[in-house]
């Protein structure tokens, strides 16, 4: 059997992530170089998420508000899964703003997980408010299928992935739009040095003839799989040469080391697999299933789960067990028992900074000022600059007393953001350099950059290091501070060294590379599972001279950070692949455009570009500035099927914008404020609510309900991060919509259904708007709708005759 593609053309990307990001030499003023990056996968014709579904209770009896959620969610996924087996993931959690217990459930097969076979099912006061499922309903297979059937299902998804591949590239081709991806001037003229990048393949590599054992072998060992990734996932053409070159040579040095426990549990035993070509630490392996769909038929294909850390990616795949060997899927993250919570040191003396404030997006905007540590005692209770000795990276090279808990820093490096310059864009941080305040904790250095040549910009730019990471620091931690406001907090998924004992896996604060010398005019962020460090890598750029530093347009920053938080909350914090390809991950990219846009407005409304300062472009590196004004941005649902819109950040730009029409829907209804801060709890940990919140609620039995922000801007902040966690995995934009929707039923009573049914529909995404032919890529056909509950319709619209009814018999006009 031969693969899609010949091995010389290996050296591959494919569509639905290739221009996620770039990379280039610093001493290379030349055309920017696109950094490879996968991210492919089937879509589940069979996945639904529903929401207010059927209630399941025990022996008939009505909801009790006092019921265990997982026991309510356990009895719904009985029902729901009919039979199939499945185990609770220990990543579920109850949402202590919301009230909302999030269960994850995973499908087994076999005694063994089925990656993609994924419910989400949201429980609050013993009610099931709504839930997602893509388990796979048919028969058990062998543990090893090598049916016929099973072969040719997979090898006619391929077959259409491959197409559509070829498809996308020509349209993409024939494009003049020159659309700017993070700095990169994707137009006809630079398209001839990453021609590679578009060459690749579902299937597998046609092996050389000595290695190639045939399609009809069968086995347990990783190596092979892994290996048949890696020629595919090198990042250059010459080093998948080399290890097509090397096959044997690398295989015999491959070395595999299985964790076995003592108590078995639902996950399979974890591999971890030493001298792997291209990279940077040992990859985990496991045994698990994928479905893959084709033809109307989903076949149950058992594969090789990967995490494959390398330089400039960190992948998730799947490639099929029997030969030869196919990669299936791939996501590309660049998204105890508690512990007494001592006090921190009350003597702990706050930093200041001198930065551009909260606020001020980039040097355009206005003058670097003083700001002082935000200490928030919900978000950051120890501060900025310390975390606890045994949570520390460098601790082992620290003399300590035994008694000590805390180490207070003076740089900047503490239990949120270790951030640093990272001038040789390697992957070692823990040792670079990183300004030191010494103990005033006075974190003031000079910014002042001149005009240069091209051959000393670089170097002029290196001069204010001490100013850049300063900022990137300053940034990361209120990034940190306002989005655990908002709940991304332990148990959600955030990123801290150490939790305070609140539950969430800890050891995995921001890795914040500045100045990252892998790369110019890009910036990007890996997201492993809970427990891992998240990495973030800003470049410079070289778009203007003096050359221009990503880390100080705040945007930039914010939204890679952004993908930390959507990456976690969807799908629960232990699952990275849900936002990998597609639509789901086209508004991984979406809502990091809206989050950054939303902080950096003001109550006098303006329309946004994305990444102007930085590349030096008025119009910035989306395709419109983010505007209410249809002549600006035009952008509906159904302009994903233009041209040049199969890329992730062409879906994300649309739904950034969708978004931003409907927080102006609510910000016209409550109002603006100027901070989205909430207010610095009390001593006794409680919330004032000041201008922000509303009047604190109670229910009937005296329990207080969530607080509910009163102002439009911080009130869509809050739906949207609500709405991620309902969300299920590998959402599309209609699961997205309902699950918005959902948040503020849940938050509001649905007061404001109206006003998000106003903002979806005026953009195409009405209730009736749909996509047929959805492929994996994103693809398909789609259908504007621009109606609204017959509930909603605005007052000045005169009467219309009555539309008819949709599948669930709601009424709905049209505008």
């Amino acid at each position: 059997m031969r693969g899609l593609f010949t091995a010389s053309l290996v050296a591959a990307g494919l569509a639905g992530r290739v221009f996620a990001h770039t990379s280039a030499s610093h001493n290379d003023d030349g055309p920017v170089r696109r950094r490879k990056s996968l991210g492919f996968g089937p879509i589940h014709p069979h996945a639904v998420f529903r929401a207010n579904p059927p209630q399941v209770h025990a022996e008939g009896l009505a909801p009790r508000a006092d019921a265990d959620p997982f026991d309510v969610a356990r009895r719904f996924a009985e029902v729901e899964s009919q039979g199939q087996s499945y185990y609770v993931r220990p990543d579920s959690y109850t949402d202590k703003n919301t009230g909302v217990t999030h269960v994850y459930i995973r499908q087994l097969v076999n005694g063994m997980e089925v990656a993609d076979g994924d419910m989400n099912i949201n429980v609050k006061d013993g009610v099931v408010l709504s839930h997602s499922n893509s388990f796979y309903t048919g028969s058990a297979p062998g543990v090893l299928d090598t049916t016929p059937e099973a072969a040719t299902v997979h090898a006619e998804f391929c077959a259409k992935l491959g197409d559509e591949l070829v498809n996308h590239h020509a349209t993409f081709a024939a494009s003049s739009s020159g659309q700017v991806v993070m700095g990169s001037q994707a137009d006809k003229e630079k398209l001839e040095p990453i021609q590679h990048v578009y060459d690749s393949n579902c299937a597998h590599v046609d092996l050389p003839s000595q290695f190639a054992t045939g399609s009809d072998a069968a086995t347990f060992d990783p190596y092979k799989p892994l290996l048949q990734f890696m020629i595919a996932a090198a990042p250059t053409r010459a080093a998948s040469a080399d290890i097509l070159s090397k096959y044997d040579e690398y295989l015999s040095k491959m070395e595999a080391t299985f964790e076995h426990h003592l108590v078995g549990g639902a996950e399979q035993p974890l591999g971890h697999i030493a001298n792997v070509p291209s990279t940077v630490s040992p990859v985990k392996a496991r045994f698990m299933y994928v479905q893959v769909p084709s033809g109307g038929k989903t076949a149950l294909h058992p594969v090789w789960k990967f995490e494959v850390e390398m330089e400039d990616n960190w992948y998730e795949a799947a490639v099929s067990v029997s030969e030869p060997h196919h990669i299936i899927s791939v996501v590309d993250w660049a998204s105890d028992s508690p512990i007494p919570s001592p006090k921190p040191p009350a003597d702990k003396k706050g930093a200041t900074y001198n930065v551009f404030a909260w606020g001020i997006n980039d040097p355009s905007e206005g003058n670097r000022t003083i700001e002082k540590e935000n200490f928030d005692a919900h978000a950051s209770p120890a501060g900025w600059h310390a975390l606890p000795y045994a949570n520390d990276p460098q601790s082992e090279s620290l003399r300590k007393k035994k008694t000590e808990f805390w180490r207070n820093t003076t740089t900047t490096w503490g239990n949120n953001v270790f951030a640093h310059e990272d001038w040789e864009g390697r992957n070692a941080w823990v040792d670079n350099y990183r300004p030191d305040a010494g103990e005033s904790l006075e974190f003031d250095y000079k910014y002042a950059p001149k005009d240069t040549d091209s051959s000393e910009a670089l170097e002029e730019a290196q001069k204010y290091i001490n100013a850049t990471v300063t900022q990137l620091f300053y940034t990361s931690n209120l990034v940190h501070d306002l989005y655990y406001r908002y709940g991304f907090d332990e148990v959600s998924g955030n990123f801290q060294q150490y939790n305070f004992g609140r539950g969430g896996k800890e050891n995995d604060a921001v890795i914040a590379n500045a100045q990252d010398g892998s790369g110019y005019n890009n910036a990007n962020f890996m997201t492993p599972p809970d427990g891992q460090n998240g990495r973030c890598r800003m470049y410079l750029w070289n778009t203007a001279s003096p050359y221009r530093d990503g880390d100080l347009e705040a945007g930039i920053v914010i939204h890679e950070l952004s993908h930390g938080l959507s990456t976690r909350l969807t799908g629960g914090p232990a699952n990275s692949g849900c936002l990998g390809w597609g639509e789901s991950g086209g508004m991984g990219e979406g809502w990091g455009d809206f989050l950054a846009t939303t902080i950096r407005s003001t109550s006098n409304y303006s329309d946004y570009a994305m990444g102007a300062w930085a590349a030096n472009r008025e119009t910035g590196i989306r395709n419109y500035k983010y505007s209410l004004n249809e002549t600006i941005n035009p952008s509906t649902y159904k302009t994903l099927d233009k041209p040049g819109y199969w890329g992730v950040h062409a879906i994300g730009e649309v739904w950034a914008q969708i978004l931003w029409v409907v927080s102006q829907r609510l910000i016209e209804k409550h109002g603006y404020s100027d901070s989205l801060f909430p207010p610095t709890p009390l001593a006794n940990g409680t919330v004032p609510e000041g201008d922000f919140y509303r009047p604190q609620e109670f229910t009937a039995a005296g329990v207080p309900k969530p607080l509910v922000p009163k102002h439009g801007n911080s009130l869509s902040v809050q739906l949207v991060l609500n709405g991620m966690k309902l969300q299920p995995c590998r959402p599309s934009f209609f699961d997205a919509r309902d699950a918005i929707i959902q948040a503020d039923e849940i938050l509001t009573g649905g007061e404001n259904k109206c006003e998000l049914w106003l903002g979806f529909s005026s953009r195409g995404l009405g209730p009736n708007a749909r996509v047929d032919g959805r492929t994996p890529w994103g693809g398909g056909i789609r259908t504007d709708d621009y109606a609204v509950p017959s509930a909603c319709k605005p007052e000045t619209v005169p009467e219309e005759p009555k539309a008819p009814e949709d599948d669930d018999g709601d009424e709905f006009i049209y505008m």
